[in-house]
């Protein structure tokens, strides 16, 4: 065991884009744990676009991180020494514990993992909150049946290429939207959608008249901005718009660039609802085990993006927003 923990803390919260000023890089000393509580040593730091939001200091579905405070992340590692009734050494387990090297836990919102049954990088992805968002926003909020048409863009990202594969086990034809000829071809080749839209080179708006001859019954948004504008005007009859994020518009320094096309949702009494991975939390147990079944039974492929050494935090986070992250990104602690 190495003797400091490194932390990366927030110093101020950003105005656009994270730099190399938000960020407070420290080392301290592996804290020591009291009664009911565990040590944990981090494995594996989850990257996600929810980070983003969770710097501002503004009303949201869960309270900023202070100034000073370690950086919220998800994370999974293996229990290293423990006082609490409930955890043992050697055990490991996934939560939000931040971008750090060591945690100390009371265990609320731990959850044990078995890293025999899947790599642990997988209960940060597939099996964690992307997969758990993926899952519910899909199945309970759009609601897909077979033969409906379901587009969804950031196609090749970690909720997107589960939401997409989710979609085919549901008879659906499924169109990705994702940026460059590579991740559109794995989505097609790989995944098994139906058809790719290249954002970065081709015009979405014709492209999905193209290859949407029958229109959009559901659309899962991670995006925002002119693309689900595009999509906006493509949509069916009753047609549902699951809103997971908008990552175009996370880092704007103006406003929010909303839907000018959403009196299409009027023509065609359509739903544009948002959806927060917490809600259903209950249910996690039952998506996991459902999920788990599909990756076995190869109905579901999986591809995280790993990126070595915790040193990397400010850059790692930012190939979300630079498009360069290819699957799941996670942040390996060490190198």
């Amino acid at each position: 065991m190495t003797s400091m923990n490194k932390q990366w803390r927030l110093k101020t919260r950003p105005v656009g884009e994270p730099n190399a000023d938000t960020w407070e890089y420290t080392e301290t000393e592996v804290p020591t744990i009291e009664d009911g509580q565990l040590l944990i040593k981090i494995d594996y730091i989850s990257i996600d676009p929810a980070m983003r939001g969770w710097l501002n200091d503004a009303k949201s579905y869960i309270a900023p991180v202070k100034v000073g405070d370690v950086m919220r992340a998800g994370t999974v590692g293996e229990v290293i020494d423990s006082k609490h009734a409930d955890f043992a050494i050697g055990d490991y387990v996934s939560g939000h514990n931040g971008v750090q090297s060591y945690a100390v836990s009371d265990g609320t919102g731990l959850y044990k993992v078995d890293p025999n049954l899947a790599p642990l990088s997988y209960y940060l992805g597939v099996l964690g909150m992307p997969g758990m968002t993926g899952y519910f926003g899909l199945l309970k909020t759009g609601e897909p049946k077979a033969g409906e048409t379901v587009v969804v863009s950031g196609a090749a990202g970690a909720v997107g290429s589960l939401v997409g594969q989710i979609a085919k086990i549901k008879g659906c034809r499924v169109v990705g939207i994702a940026g460059g000829h590579g991740k559109c071809q794995f989505l097609v080749d790989e995944l098994g959608f139906d058809a790719a839209i290249d954002y970065k080179n081709e015009n979405v708006k014709k492209a999905l008249k193209q290859v949407c001859p029958n229109g959009v019954d559901v659309y899962f948004d991670n995006v925002g901005g002119d693309i689900l504008d595009d999509v906006l005007t493509q949509i069916n009859l009753r047609a549902r718009i699951v809103i997971c994020g908008a990552i175009s518009q996370y880092n704007n320094t103006e406003a929010v660039k909303g839907p000018s096309n959403y009196l299409s949702l009027l023509v065609n009494r359509a739903r544009m609802e948002g959806i927060v991975v917490f809600d259903n939390v209950k249910e996690y147990p039952i998506a996991m085990k459902e999920i788990a079944g599909w990756i076995q039974s190869g109905d579901i492929k999986v591809k995280d993006h790993i990126v070595k050494g915790i040193d990397t935090f400010p850059e790692t986070l930012m190939m979300l927003f630079n498009g360069e992250n290819f699957g799941k990104l996670v942040l390996k602690v060490e190198e």
